[in-house]
Parts: structure tokens; sequence; C-alpha cells
């Protein structure tokens, strides 16, 4: 069997939990003796992070415009790739380069996937030009496909939309492996980045409004007479937000309490989880984000809000989910910190609970049976 997995890009920075998923899943698979290539844009994509894929193959096309991921097409190489191919699988949904593939798809007559990944509302900028690539060819797109695939069960009203039943939709988790979070040393973390050797409350994300920053940082600024000794911690590209971020903690009086540290990966990124004494996920609207099971799995504990997709997280404390209101985040931050020791009971919790349950090995499993049924093939 042959896959090709499409995804705009493959860069933690600007692809973030998307770019993960393809990356491990087509990993898992090649690893598994599947043929598995992976087609995407030359956007951060490193000789690092190309060779890390191995054995899976990377082909990369020039990005014309980064802000709409727009590549230079080579029709000659997507239709080969798409020959080449059994099954093709297309993750996320607003891109140029999910529509090229979709046109040679069906010129070729090949079944395809299809994984928005929380994507298909139509939220944030540019709603416009998303309402006018549906029309064109973004409805069709996901109607067509041979299945649908949705991180979490919160994505089947999403899918409904598009006129896709639920019965056609199959949720695949996401996952994550134990191994990419070693221990590390967190003086290292603590000075690279100027932060004060204080317990903190951490955010991993892109500074957008669609991640909800803004929410955390209100919520802290009201809440933080219940932990006066904590502070917060902003890890993550700009994404047109840091500079109201920044003058809203300014205007405080806890300035000194804020700390903005940009984009952080590989060891900084361990240490970020692994110091917190608690990750928040503010978000207005996620697909289950991945950061909170890499968070998990280092034994950090989880605040999400109930937009997040992650109702599973209930199992481990009923109070790891709240409304994605300022009210809601504010009190979860009040409840959780205000015992350190069982906060250190529900983060060992919380790690068995992903370790028990999702893995990226668990996730490719689940898309080589998917494969295989639409191929007519008997799973193993």
């Amino acid at each position: 069997m042959r896959v090709l997995h499409v995804n705009s890009t493959l860069g933690l920075k600007t692809g973030g939990g998307t770019a993960e998923r393809t990356f491990q899943v087509s990993r898992q698979l090649a690893l598994s003796g599947i043929g598995t290539t992976i087609l995407t844009l030359d956007l951060e994509l490193g000789d690092a992070r190309r060779q890390a894929a191995f054995p899976a193959t990377v082909v990369a096309l020039p990005c014309l415009w980064k802000r709409f991921y727009l590549p230079r097409a080579n029709w000659i190489t997507i239709r080969q790739l798409v020959d080449d191919a059994d099954v093709i699988h297309l993750m996320g949904h607003w891109g140029a380069l999910n529509a090229l593939v979709y046109i040679a798809v069906r010129r070729a007559n090949k079944p395809y996937v299809v994984c928005p990944a929380g994507a298909l509302p139509l939220f944030g900028r540019s709603s416009s030009l998303k309402r006018m690539y549906n029309w064109l060819i973004g409805r069709a797109l996901i109607r067509n496909a041979a299945a649908c695939v949705a991180v979490t069960e919160a994505e089947f009203p999403q899918f409904e939309a598009y006129g896709v039943r639920s019965s056609k939709v199959q949720v695949v988790p996401n996952g994550v492996n134990s191994e990419d979070f070693p221990a590390v040393d967190r003086q290292i973390f603590f000075a690279r980045h100027a932060i004060p050797d204080a317990p903190y409350i951490l955010f991993l994300g892109r500074l957008n409004r669609i991640k909800g920053p803004d929410l955390l940082l209100e919520a802290f600024l009201q809440a933080r007479t219940n932990f006066p000794s904590h502070h917060l911690v902003f890890a993550g590209p700009d994404d047109g937000m840091l500079a109201e971020l920044k003058i809203q903690a300014g205007s405080s009086g806890a300035a000194g309490f804020v700390h903005f540290i940009g984009y952080v990966s590989g060891a900084d990124k361990v240490a970020a989880y692994r110091n917190a004494s608690l990750m928040v996920i503010p978000s207005r609207l996620e697909a289950m984000s991945i950061v909170a099971l890499e968070a998990g799995i280092c034994g950090t504990p989880v605040l999400l809000t109930d937009q997040c997709g992650f109702p599973q997280i209930l199992a481990v404390d009923s109070r790891l989910e709240v409304p994605a209101t300022i009210e809601g985040l504010s009190a979860g931050l009040a409840s959780l910190l205000s015992s350190p020791e069982n906060l250190a009971v529900v983060g060992r919790k919380m790690q068995k609970f992903v370790e028990s349950k999702f893995t990226w090995h668990a996730t490719a499993n689940r898309y080589r049976q998917l494969y295989e049924g639409l191929l007519g093939r008997n799973p193993e």
C-alpha cells in the first residue's frame, strides 16, 4: 500500500498540531512498512525536520505567498504523486495545495481521506476568501471524500454543515510519543528566557484570537490574588496579538509576573511543559489540542475550555474543563492552584491517562485500518 499525505506545512511554528499529526502519522506508517510520502510546502522545512520524517519521503513545493500558503504549482509533480499512491490523505481545509491535489485525485479516480482537524468553521480572518474557496471547491472536497476523519466527536456538526452525515465520519484522535519528552535541566530554561525560578502557568501556542491568550491573561489578572506567587508564561509566536497583550499586562500593574518568551521547540519546549505548575489552553475553538497531550505526558496538569474538543479529560478531574470565558478560566485557575499537593496528584493522573490512551502508534494504526478498508483489503 502506498499513501500520500498532504499538508501545507510541516513546520511546527506555523502548522502547530496539524503539522505534528501529519509528521508523526506519516513516520509511524512508514516504519510499519507502508510506503508513505508527504507533500507539503517549503515553509520552515529545514533538513533536520525532513530527515526526522524518515523513512517517510518528503516532497516540498516552493511557497510563493506565506500568508495564504500559495504554492508554486508543479502540476506534473502533483499528478505523479497522486498516480503513484493508492490512497491520498488531505489534512486541513483552507489551502491551494489541497485544492490542487483534489483536482488531480478526481481526475485519477483515486480514493481520498480528508481530516480538517477543526478547520471547517468560518472563523478568524479572511472569511470572505474562505466563503469563496468553499463555493469554488471546498464544500465539494469535503462531500466527495471516500472517508472523513475527525480528531474529536465535537467536529461532527461541522461536517454536517457541509452535507456530510456523522455516520461517514470516523474519529481518530491525536497522540504523543513519551520518548520525545525526556527530563531536562530546568535552570537552563529559566536562564535562557530570563524567567524567575518561580511557579508559573503556561500558555503554549500562537498568539491569536482563536487560541484565546487574551482570555487567559484577563483571567490570570482577575484571580491572581488567590495564587500571588505564580507567574504567567506565554510561549509561542506572535500571530497578531502580542502588542495588545503586552499593553494589557502593562496597564494591570502585574507586568513583572507576565512573560512573553516567543516560540520554543526541542529541549526548551519540554522544559516549558515540565516546569509549569499548570498548562492552560483557553481556546475559543480547537480540535483536541496536541499540547494538552504533550503537557500530560510530562505529568503537567491541563486546564482547558469546553471548546477544545477534549471532554475525555474530565475522566482525570472534573475541574479540568471550563467554559471559554474569562470567568470560567478564572474560577478554574483559582480552584486548581489552591492546593499544590492536589495539583501534583492531578498531574500524575493526567500522565497515566495520556500514556494509556493516546499514542501516535495507535493513531497511525487506526489510519492503516481505514486505508485498507477503502481499498477493499482485510485489515490485519
